[in-house]
């Protein structure tokens, strides 16, 4: 017991003979700015922002069986709400993928810009149904997330691809 006592008598001698008030404050002041960031850090699950921005609007004029639906300004492909799924869900039996294009397309109800993800979704062959091609916002493809001619599946567990939804992701500024 005297042993233990000796060991931590020097210890704690030792550490107030070389720390001081100044360090010990400064380095307590530097552990909780970077737990304060610490969040920042984290990755966001923003699909329940999106899909509660993505509930029907108020006159939303526009059929979303047609190529000619406001959403579908920059997609690229077979339209999910023609091949059992909607705009913002995939059919059953696919699955959508992590990564996307995105467009800025206006709403001609209340003339608001909304930005507009397109989702492929994979897993089953193509549904041929409703095919759109619409390239209003589409760049170059070396500027992939606007470009609608990557395959989007590759993010996916099955590259195959079957159609495309559109999530709008906010209103533009």
């Amino acid at each position: 017991m005297k042993l233990l006592d000796k060991f931590f008598e020097r210890s704690t001698r030792h550490v107030a003979d070389t720390t001081s008030r100044r360090k010990l404050l400064a380095r307590m002041g530097s552990l909780m700015v970077a737990g304060a960031a610490v969040p920042l850090l984290l990755p966001i699950d923003r699909t329940s922002k999106a899909l509660a921005a993505d509930k029907p609007m108020a006159g939303d004029p526009g059929d979303p069986n047609s190529c000619d639906y406001w959403r579908y300004c920059s997609i690229d492909g077979f339209l999910c709400s023609c091949c059992g799924g909607t705009t913002t869900s995939c059919p059953p039996g696919t699955e959508v993928s992590q990564v996307s294009w995105i467009g800025t397309c206006r709403n001609p109800a209340d003339g608001k810009n909304y930005i507009i993800s397109y989702n492929d979704c994979c897993g089953k062959h193509s549904c041929v149904q409703c095919a759109c091609t619409r390239n209003d916002s589409e760049e170059p493809a070396y500027r992939p997330f606007n470009n609608n001619d990557v395959n989007w599946c590759l993010a996916a567990k099955s590259h195959i691809y079957n159609c495309t939804v559109s999530v709008i992701r906010g209103v533009a500024v």
